[in-house]
């Protein structure tokens, strides 16, 4: 489990397909401390460590994980937000994210708002039910806050500190991004299923 706070930007210094993905990514985090089956979202995919160097780790990206995120953009050189799992005792400052990407959303605008940035992204259909104004979504592994929900778009806000954390700064119309729907609207839209 994860809170969305993003804790490290890494960097994609090697990628090599041998059946699955497999991506060094270098990392800003002690390596000392991460144990190899350790998991870390990486643009929000809960990936596990296989292999371990002085600031580097490595993940292995099964074919379908590749399949439902983007992470089939990337490239050596890309930068990933990241996050180590929760422990128990841990803030929870973001909201509970399992690393389970449900689909991959897409930037159509943006726009400044004083000193943030306002980002309107595109839903999957069959995602964009369980998206709500004021609800929670994980966006590349950050924690957000939905403004507002028009059909499948939806528009979030990127105060400065976020840009200059994360991966955020340098986004753009027509990028794609990792959603993870909050888990809660998932078990709530379940249930009035069967009720």
């Amino acid at each position: 489990m994860f809170t969305g706070i993003v804790t490290d930007i890494g960097t994609i210094i090697e990628l090599e397909q041998q059946g699955d993905l497999r991506a060094r990514i270098r990392t800003g985090y002690d390596t000392s401390g991460i144990d190899i089956g350790a998991s870390i979202a990486s643009d929000g995919v809960c990936l596990t460590v296989i292999a371990l160097g002085d600031d580097w780790y490595d993940v292995q990206i099964s074919a379908e994980t590749v399949s439902k995120t983007n992470l089939d953009g990337w490239n050596v050189g890309s930068r990933v937000n990241l996050e180590r799992a929760l422990k128990v005792g841990d803030e929870l400052g973001g909201h509970i994210v399992s690393g389970h990407v449900d689909g991959v959303a897409e930037i159509v605008a943006m726009a400044e708002e004083g000193d943030s940035t306002r980002v309107t992204l595109r839903a999957p259909k069959d995602l964009a039910r369980f998206i709500a104004p004021k609800g929670s979504v994980a966006l590349n592994g950050t924690s957000l806050t939905v403004n507002d929900v028009d059909g499948c778009d939806f528009g979030i806000n990127f105060i400065p500190h976020t840009k200059e954390v994360t991966t955020w700064g340098a986004a753009k119309v027509g990028d794609r991004v990792n959603l993870e729907i909050d888990t809660l609207a998932r078990y709530v839209a379940r249930l009035a299923e069967v009720s």
